[in-house]
């Protein structure tokens, strides 16, 4: 057990909440993947892939989480101008998947550079927040400045990913909300946004198939229109009408779910998921799982963004309390995109559920972010009681994290 505790420190509510995610993601994932089993004739192969990322994401955790907080501010140096030529170059060279180019294999390993801005932009801003800083709010400059890096990177990846960019842009447009960024300006901002959105919907009826860049926008128009005015489609009409043939499996498997589900191995529709163990894994954890287990996950992504709060609210420091809420934000807004998708709310998107559906990149950067917020809870809480140390002259026993506070702070 002491050995145990030496390896994981740092929060242990977030520790639970990364392991139980997990634990789901490997179980449904053995699941879900029926599909790709019958392509490929192995039964365990996906469920052993998954397996090992999850292994080699977990070792990377805990390589993280013993980094100091401040060796974060280095990462964008080199991750934000490499991310920037991954996605130019993904644009015009990358792999189609889903009918976008988002892909990149690099040395045998497939990458989407998009993954890797979101890391970049969410640790630059809340750099750019942090050291702008002063009594009453931010330098007047700050606001152009983060404009500026979140504009290049949101539209470098909006052409071939609509959803990620504007995932991407509102955790950056809450951080300068959080950060005391003017109101006004952030105001400005959404109704520039709002009329750029209206412009884009309205001339994408007369956009040629195959046009460079726009390509993507005709698709974007027909699943909200498919999302508008799905339930025309009557019911028989289903397996001919490829439009809404996933969101219709999707809200069939949760009305096979009920309660308590058919529990694991027992889903009906993940045989007719395309992308039951990716997009719509959230609906068959609910088909086997049932509305008890579907509240679970989304309690576990919900408090991991309470425990977020209540860390950065300890932290003495800005950089530390902005970085682990951008995190907190892009890990739990993705999952409730992805969850929504799958229980018919919004549109059709390519969110997948962060550390729970098949990926590569995307599972290994979502690792690397609860790396993150474990060094934060780890060093944040030391710094804070080192600090009070200092003020009051005490001899202070440090703990190592955030959930083990010490009696002189109370």
């Amino acid at each position: 057990m002491d050995t145990v505790k030496s390896i994981l420190k740092g929060d242990k509510y977030i520790w639970g909440v990364y392991l139980m995610l997990c634990m789901i993601s490997i179980v449904e994932m053995y699941s879900a993947t029926s599909t790709l089993t019958f392509k490929i004739q192995d039964y365990l192969a996906p469920t052993i892939r998954h397996t090992l990322i999850l292994f080699c994401g977990t070792i990377g955790v805990i390589i993280i989480h013993n980094f100091h907080y401040k060796w974060f501010k280095l990462i964008p140096v080199v991750l934000l101008p490499l991310s920037f030529i991954l996605l130019v170059y993904a644009m015009f060279f990358g792999e189609e998947v889903n009918g976008a180019q988002r892909w990149l294999t690099i040395c045998g390993i497939p990458l989407q550079p998009s993954e890797l801005a979101k890391m970049a932009v969410v640790i630059t801003v809340s750099f750019i927040l942090a050291k702008k800083q002063v009594p009453g709010g931010v330098q007047p400059d700050t606001f152009k400045t983060i404009l500026i890096i979140v504009s290049i990177f949101c539209m470098l990846i909006l052409p071939e990913n609509f959803s990620t960019s504007a995932l991407l842009g509102l955790v950056c447009f809450c951080l300068m909300l959080i950060g005391r960024v003017e109101l006004i300006k952030l105001f400005k901002l959404v109704a520039v946004l709002a009329g750029f959105v209206i412009v884009l919907f309205s001339i994408s009826p007369y956009i040629p198939e195959n046009t460079p860049v726009l390509d993507r926008i005709p698709t974007w128009r027909a699943r909200i229109l498919n999302f508008s005015h799905g339930n025309d489609i009557p019911e028989y009409a289903v397996k001919t009408n490829d439009k809404n043939y996933q969101v219709h499996h999707a809200r069939m498997a949760i009305a096979n779910g009920g309660a308590i589900g058919t529990f694991p191995g027992n889903s009906r529709e993940r045989d007719f998921l395309p992308q039951a163990y990716s997009d719509f894994i959230y609906a068959i954890i609910i088909e086997e799982m049932g509305v008890v287990g579907g509240v679970v996950v989304m309690a576990l992504y919900l408090s991991l963004l309470i425990r977020a709060g209540m860390i950065a609210k300890k932290c003495t420091r800005a950089f530390p309390a902005f970085l682990i809420m951008g995190i907190a934000m892009m890990i739990v807004f993705q999952a409730i995109v992805n969850m929504s998708v799958a229980s018919g709310l919004i549109p059709v998107t390519g969110q997948p559920l962060p550390l729970i559906s098949r990926g590569g990149t995307s599972t290994i950067i979502t690792c690397a972010y609860f790396g993150i917020m474990l060094s934060i809870s780890r060093y944040a809480t030391q710094d804070a009681i080192k600090e009070e140390k200092e003020l009051t002259g005490e001899e202070t026993e440090i703990p190592e994290d955030i959930s083990a506070p010490n009696p002189n702070m109370l």
